[in-house]
């Protein structure tokens, strides 16, 4: 706090403060620090567990360091129980910290696994002929955004028509 010294009252300093100081003093106690890096697991619980646990168990929350897991059938819940072990050491190994202690497996509904879609294939190509045609098709066109829009528009379409066939 500023107190000025002329009339007595006590003001307090409006010095703007920049959003990266902001973040990082919301940020900086080490209990919040360990607690975001523990959910990178969500990233790649998939690839730790394996598909078959995933489409039967998915991370919920963590809380003091235990995951909380959910698990939609008993039978799924005895089986993970008994990998509690591999999981939880696979899991610090893939985070490289110790920062999950324990696993607790609660029965409900599992959402289904996110699968990346598959990758697209890539565009074909347009020979000058063809692009000369698109440039013809809208050469009429008064207004140059229109026009140049409107041809962008054209060459995707052919270039997908082509690459479908």
């Amino acid at each position: 706090m500023n107190t000025s010294a002329n009339d007595g009252e006590t003001r307090r300093s409006h010095t703007p403060v920049g959003i990266s100081e902001v973040l990082n003093n919301f940020f900086a106690p080490p209990q919040r620090q360990k607690k975001l890096r523990a959910y990178r697991l969500w990233q790649f619980w998939h690839d730790v567990v394996g598909p078959q646990i995933a489409t039967h168990a998915h991370p919920l929350r963590i809380r003091d360091a235990v995951l909380e897991v959910r698990v939609d059938q008993p039978v799924w819940m005895q089986q993970l129980q008994l990998l509690k072990p591999q999981i939880l050491k696979r899991l610090n190994d893939r985070l490289g910290e110790q920062l999950i202690d324990d696993l607790f497996f609660r029965r409900g509904k599992v959402p289904p696994p996110v699968t990346p879609p598959p990758p697209k294939p890539p565009l074909a190509h347009l020979t000058t002929a063809e692009r000369e045609h698109v440039t013809d098709t809208v050469a009429a066109l008064a207004d140059d955004d229109l026009r140049e829009e409107l041809g962008k528009l054209l060459e995707l379409q052919m270039r997908l028509t082509k690459s479908r066939d």
